[in-house]
């Protein structure tokens, strides 16, 4: 039989704690430990030079003329934007009214073409089928002539029309040049 042994405790002694323990948990880390130190910001005295007349003339004069050619940019780009507005506002009125016009003259060769077609059904004879085709060949012929002279010459005052806002514009600009 194994010997049992007497062993006594003796009484702990009391600690009292720090104020760093009893103060927060060691999750909860404090905000003053992450604190940026403060700086003050040194103070630079620039010395007070006197600048000389003809750099501040020079300089008051540059600011002057900078001024002046930005007005005379802004002018001229508003100008510009002007000339491309009636320049684009032509060009599709007259783009419109050019379609237009093929769709009048596509609707009148296809009426043509239809009443000629009628018109086949009722001949009777040969010499009446090569009658009919002769004059449907000439009239159409003479229709689709004056159909692209009136198309030339309406794309012709199109493009004139559109153009006249730039050439008025660089006539005015080489006008103020010279």
């Amino acid at each position: 039989m194994p010997e049992a042994t007497h062993t006594t405790s003796k009484p702990k002694p009391t600690v009292t704690p720090t104020p760093t323990q009893t103060a927060k948990p060691a999750s909860e880390p404090s905000s003053a430990a992450f604190e940026l130190p403060k700086f003050e910001m040194p103070n630079f005295e620039v010395p007070k030079l006197e600048v000389p007349a003809a750099f501040r003339e020079f300089a008051e004069k540059s600011v002057s003329q900078a001024k002046e050619t930005y007005e005379k940019m802004k002018t001229a780009a508003e100008q510009a934007t002007d000339v491309l507005e009636d320049t684009y506002a032509n060009a599709s009125k007259g783009a419109s009214e050019y379609g237009l016009k093929v769709i009048e003259t596509t609707r009148l060769n296809t009426n043509a073409a239809f009443d000629f077609y009628t018109q086949l059904f009722t001949v009777k004879s040969y010499s009446e089928f090569v009658e009919l085709s002769t004059a449907h060949a000439r009239k159409q012929f003479d229709a689709v002539t004056a159909q692209s002279k009136e198309l030339a010459a309406l794309a012709q005052k199109v493009a004139t029309e559109s153009a006249e806002p730039i050439k008025g514009s660089v006539t005015s600009a080489f006008k103020k040049v010279a």
